[in-house]
């Protein structure tokens, strides 16, 4: 679910504005899941924008004090979501970790990096979903080390339905910044796109 429109519309120009987004329709991004897409969202550039980052930090923590009660800790997801966490985690005084996508091969063999405790309510911060499954492989990790994962938050999210499908079985409630749909009609308000760009996008989405 979206924090709400206006705070949706808002990311949106501000990723257009940095050129977080990129369109290629004619040569394809190969995402981690190995879907092709025609469009791909780096929202790490964001943290080079301390306008921008701040704005991010400051929706994040306000998301996360309306909607999730009694939060004791903050896990980041590698790698996205690493820096945007500890923001957070910074700015509303919590605890902080981060979790791989599997455990090292090395060392100590952590998934979690940082320490949290069993029981512990945490909220878990990302940069992008996708399909989810990354995403949900972090929230996985967490209620194995005995974790009370309270749901998500993501600066953007594509809206597959598969995501949405893999959030719900999960029991892990999510909320956005801003969405696939806000960000194409911003687009194309903002010159960024063409028309015949918006319909390859559609027709992408329409695929799912």
């Amino acid at each position: 679910m979206l924090l709400s429109k206006d705070v949706a519309l808002q990311t949106a120009a501000q990723l257009l504005k940095i050129k977080a987004v990129k369109l290629s329709p004619k040569e394809p991004f190969t995402w981690a899941s190995g879907i092709l897409s025609p469009i791909y969202c780096d929202n790490r550039i964001t943290l080079s924008f301390p306008e921008i980052r701040t704005y991010i930090r400051q929706q994040f923590s306000s998301a996360i004090q309306t909607h999730f009660e009694d939060v004791e800790a903050i896990a980041g997801v590698a790698t996205g979501g690493i820096a945007q966490g500890a923001l957070v985690a910074q700015e509303l005084g919590l605890p902080f970790a981060y979790v791989r996508s599997g455990k090292k091969e090395h060392g100590l063999a952590n998934q979690i990096e940082g320490r949290v405790e069993e029981g512990q309510r945490i909220v878990v911060v990302e940069d992008l979903i996708s399909t989810g499954g990354s995403s949900l492989g972090a929230v996985a990790a967490l209620r194995e080390a005995g974790c009370h994962v309270a749901g998500m938050v993501a600066i953007f999210t594509y809206n597959l339905p598969v995501a949405m499908q893999r959030f719900e079985e999960a029991a892990c409630p999510l909320i956005t910044l801003s969405d696939y749909d806000v960000l194409i009609e911003q687009a194309l308000e903002t010159g960024y796109i063409s028309a015949e760009d918006l319909t390859v996008l559609r027709n992408f989405k329409d695929q799912f």
